[in-house]
């Protein structure tokens, strides 16, 4: 069926539904995927009907990126080798599933594997080809193979040229993958019969110019990135847990959201010296209370610390693995146990339990928001103002809640 032809019952435009679905499905998936690991930022659309797409080529993450950035109502079909992509059972499900991908072989009966896709291109398609045959090195742009021309030649079809930057950042050729911003230009269409030459200029053009682009942060964000990031990241987690634990008001989860949200890559050691933190205050917190001496507990109530007692009275040292979800502070049972008598290893030990899930947790959270929002980290500032708003009202209705 012709790209203008109407469609019938299961096609759209030529294209079946199934397959427009399936686009669907996959740009949904790899626009969640990318937005977790960096965020990804598009300029320029597809035109209407079928096109070839080609685009340069430095990381496996290509493909991923030009499924979430190409208008799925396309259903784009991606151009893999043969020889790598379908030499086993287990790559070829994967390539076919999660990529719409299709063989292509890299020495002898290429050309004739990608001009089969011409009736899928006239369909409305858009048929996506790395020209360079391989994955480049060092951000360089090698030459162009005449195929994925011939094709949109033999289609009647433009050719749609696609600069990528930042995918070889993301999941470098032999290397492992780490956050990274990925941004994808979609160029204007070439019409009539396009040189190699032509193609990979234009190609060039987009890549240099998505590669130039700056990316937009927050000098507060940095600034706090560094600090957590470094040497003092540590003591500051383990100092601002112990601190609560004993007297101060503030949590180590609110700490946690400020870092962890600036530097996601730091989650697990500022959580985990977080936990410590609590953990050896706790303690403290205990055995000073034992001896009868009485620290400030600002923003706990009365109520609070009859609760506390009640359950470690009843319930030992496993009454703490209530406080990470009842609002009642870690510095109330840990006094509590102390003033009870409960044998400090067992506390240590369901302290360490109870609170580990909740640090953690919300270390990990923080740090996921932190690096789906990479594209937003100019707002970081405004992050923190609705951060300690919403905190301090959260915190304000748990005190009301307990008097």
């Amino acid at each position: 069926m012709g790209a203008g032809a109407p469609g019938g019952a299961g096609v759209t435009g030529g294209r079946p539904l199934p397959a427009v679905v399936g686009a669907w499905l996959r740009r949904v998936l790899w626009v969640v995927v990318l937005s977790s690991s960096g965020g990804i930022s598009r300029k320029g659309r597809l035109p209407r009907g079928g096109c070839v797409v080609v685009a340069n080529h430095s990381s496996h993450a290509d493909t991923a990126a030009l499924l979430a950035a190409l208008d799925a109502r396309h259903a784009p079909l991606i151009g893999a080798a043969a020889d790598y992509w379908f030499a086993t059972p287990w790559r070829r499900r994967i390539c076919r599933r999660l990529a719409a991908g299709f063989p292509v072989r890299r020495t002898g009966g290429g050309l004739g594997d990608l001009l089969l896709q011409a009736d899928a291109v006239r369909a409305g398609r858009a048929v996506v080809l790395f020209p360079e045959g391989t994955r480049g090195r060092d951000g360089g742009l090698g030459e162009f193979h005449r195929g994925a021309l011939l094709l949109a030649e033999r289609a009647g079809v433009p050719v749609v040229p696609v600069g990528l930057a930042g995918t070889d950042r993301l999941l470098p050729k032999n290397g492992r993958l780490r956050p990274a911003l990925v941004r994808v230009r979609i160029g204007q269409p070439l019409y009539g019969p396009v040189s190699p030459g032509r193609a990979r200029t234009a190609v060039a053009e987009l890549a240099a110019e998505a590669a130039a682009l700056p990316e937009r942060d927050s000098a507060l964000r940095r600034r706090i990135a560094r600090v957590v990031a470094g040497r003092w990241g540590i003591p500051v987690a383990f100092a601002w847990a112990a601190a609560e634990a004993l007297s101060w008001p503030l949590m180590p989860e609110l700490f946690l959201a400020v870092a962890c949200a600036a530097a996601p890559r730091s989650v697990l050691r500022l959580s985990l010296s977080a936990l410590a933190g609590t953990l050896a205050g706790g303690l403290l917190a205990l055995h000073l209370a034992a001896s009868g001496a009485h620290l400030p507990a600002p923003l706990t109530t009365g109520r609070m610390h009859a609760e506390a007692a009640r359950q470690l009275t009843v319930e030992g040292a496993d009454a703490v693995r209530r406080q990470p979800w009842n609002g009642v502070p870690f510095k109330v049972y840990a006094a509590g146990a102390g003033r009870a008598g409960v044998p400090a290893g067992e506390f240590a030990a369901s302290a360490a339990a109870a609170r580990s899930v909740r640090t953690v947790g919300v270390g990990l959270a923080f740090a996921a928001l932190g690096a789906a929002g990479r594209r937003l980290r100019r707002l970081y500032p405004l992050y923190l103002a609705l951060l300690g708003t919403g905190f301090a009202l959260g915190l304000g209705l748990i005190v009301a809640g307990w008097r």
